[in-house]
């Protein structure tokens, strides 16, 4: 995929803007080619050099970004020159996709083994223990404590894990199934 095509897709704008913020998304969505210095990047694009410098950090944390260092000669500063990688990308977000998958198969497996009450009116909810020791009743309100069915969200959570199993084309472990 072109590196033009990889900024036009939705999913890897999402995936950018979900990693600098909406300061740092400037930055990410207009990476110059070649090397590029924090300070030519901020008053290129109007921005706040912490806010640049923020959003270029985020992106080398993600291996979507590189800097190397040049110490000037007369006053002993630094200057960063940064270099965008962003054929990085795809697997970047399919590690993030992977990330995901397991964090649902955990809660899922959360969600199946433990037993839930609810609170009506404050929205909180206790696992089975918690309720007990309260009594069944709420401890900020003191209404009754319900007990809640999580179905519908073991169904949606089945359903998304097995989206993302399909596009990771990733064979499901021998775990309890919802």
């Amino acid at each position: 995929m072109a590196f033009e095509d990889l900024l036009e897709d939705p999913v890897i704008q999402k995936y950018l803007h979900e990693l600098v913020g909406p300061k740092g998304m400037p930055v990410a969505a207009a990476p110059p080619d070649g090397e590029v210095t924090d300070e030519e990047l901020a008053e290129e694009l109007g921005l706040e050099l912490n806010d640049v410098r923020r959003a270029l950090f985020i992106l080398y944390e993600n291996d979507l970004a590189s800097y190397r260092r040049l110490r000037d000669e007369d006053s002993g500063w630094l200057t960063y020159l940064w270099t965008f990688h962003y054929d990085n990308v795809p697997e970047q977000l399919e590690h993030e996709m992977h990330r995901l998958l397991e964090g649902l198969e955990e809660r899922r497996e959360y969600e199946f083994e433990h037993e839930f009450y609810l609170c009506e009116n404050c929205g909180i909810r206790f696992e089975f223990g918690e309720a007990m020791d309260f009594g069944f009743e709420c401890p900020e309100c003191g209404s009754q404590l319900d007990a809640m069915e999580n179905t519908m969200l073991l169904e949606a959570m089945e359903e998304r894990i097995e989206q993302l199993r399909d596009e990771l084309n990733v064979e499901p472990d021998s775990e309890v199934q919802a």
